[in-house]
């Protein structure tokens, strides 16, 4: 008989898995940092610096003692991180480059065909003198190499250096050795991971079974396309199968929806039960979210489990907007309790924040609103701004 989650045992387990439920003013040093990506199992790189990078503010969230040196040390110092893709550019603990290497081979065997397509029957003219001069030469970074004449048509349009050194780092024989100004260096993968997370490889069964079982961990109950999208390493076929494989290992659960309704059908690990009296309860304190924030990655889940409804209005036409360009997701406890406009104006050295949008039933009442400013407060302090400035009309 399937094991009924309430919505609010839902949350905190979810909560829990993804890092949140720690008090976030804890010590945090370099193998501590470590160990919360490799929980996490990856964090999301994105150029956008409204307020600080997403990957800087995933980890603050989490942690508010986190340190941006150590991050850059286990990246380009002591290769423990690595650089590559799950649904997006992430940072990766390099312990897992193992199983990214059938990723590669995967993506090498459609690659080429689809950026013929984008680029023409020339997009692979200086794929060897491209390789040949970071094997001689060692690193470099994309603008150190001759921008050559190509078609207009936006940045999609790399030149054929550009288009050499990404085929190679999406295909696993280049990797990222660090960034400046947030601009890519490339190098040989051998020379920028040690040997003991370069070398090993492992079958093709073994590596579906690690991706399954890595991502449900994570999860702690999903369905077999969950899992599947969770790394986005393999299809949902094949998540179906080792979910069919593995039953004797997994435990049926149904999960109450915040909205009400038919509960949702899902798997978790065989002794799931049995911890449920020990989930943590989350902080009280609000928490600002990166756009970009794990727990949010999957729209669908986090509306059933928070009823909290969020996408990125990058892209939106500002008229067509519901909230704003970039507006950051605000946690307190285990609600989503609004999101809110703000900008880092590093010239005036301010936060500035813009509006705030509170959900439905979520009252501003002075505490929360108290909370929220602390918040705020600490925020600007890592962003590297001195003080925090309410525009008019910034509660609505």
């Amino acid at each position: 008989m399937a094991i009924l989650l309430s919505n609010e045992q839902a949350r905190k387990i979810f909560l829990e898995r993804q890092g949140l439920s720690l008090p976030p003013s804890r010590s945090l040093d370099k193998a501590g940092l470590l160990a919360l990506i490799d929980k996490l199992g990856f964090v999301q790189i994105d150029s956008i610096a409204t307020v600080d990078r997403a990957h800087q503010m995933i980890l603050f969230s989490r942690s508010q003692t986190y340190r941006r040196e150590h991050l850059q040390q286990l990246l380009e110092k002591d290769g423990e991180l690595f650089e590559h893709w799950t649904h997006d550019a992430s940072i990766i603990p390099a312990a897992f480059f193992r199983y990214w290497k059938h990723r590669f081979r995967r993506r090498e065997a459609v690659i080429g065909e689809r950026w013929r397509k984008w680029q023409g029957e020339d997009f692979d003219s200086a794929f060897e003198e491209t390789y040949q001069r970071i094997v001689d030469a060692g690193p470099i970074m994309s603008r150190e190499m001759k921008a050559e004449e190509h078609r207009s048509g936006g940045w999609w349009n790399w030149h054929p250096n550009k288009t050499a050194l990404e085929y190679y780092w999406h295909t696993g024989k280049l990797a990222i050795a660090g960034r400046v100004n947030f601009q890519k260096i490339y190098d040989l993968t051998e020379r920028v991971l040690p040997a003991h997370h370069y070398a090993p490889e492992v079958d093709h069964a073994e590596f579906v079974d690690w991706a399954c079982r890595s991502a449900l961990q994570r999860l702690g109950f999903a369905t077999h396309g969950e899992i599947a999208a969770f790394w986005d390493l393999v299809t949902p076929q094949e998540a179906k199968d080792w979910v069919d494989t593995h039953r004797a290992e997994l435990t049926e659960v149904t999960v109450e929806n915040a909205k009400g309704g038919r509960p949702r059908a899902a798997f978790a690990f065989e002794g799931f039960p049995t911890h449920l009296g020990d989930i943590p309860e989350p902080p009280a304190r609000v928490r600002v979210l990166s756009p970009f924030d794990p727990l949010l990655r999957d729209r669908n889940r986090a509306e059933r489990l928070f009823d909290f409804s969020y996408r990125i209005e990058i892209f939106v036409p500002e008229p067509k907007r519901q909230y704003g360009y970039y507006v950051f997701p605000l946690i307190e406890g285990d609600r989503m309790i609004g999101r809110i406009d703000m900008k880092a104006d590093r010239t005036a050295g301010s936060l500035d924040v813009r509006r705030l949008w509170l959900e439905p039933g979520v009252r501003a009442s002075s505490g929360r609103l108290e909370k929220l400013e602390a918040e705020l407060s600490r925020v600007a302090r890592f962003a590297g701004v001195e003080r925090l400035i309410f525009l008019e009309g910034w509660r609505g």
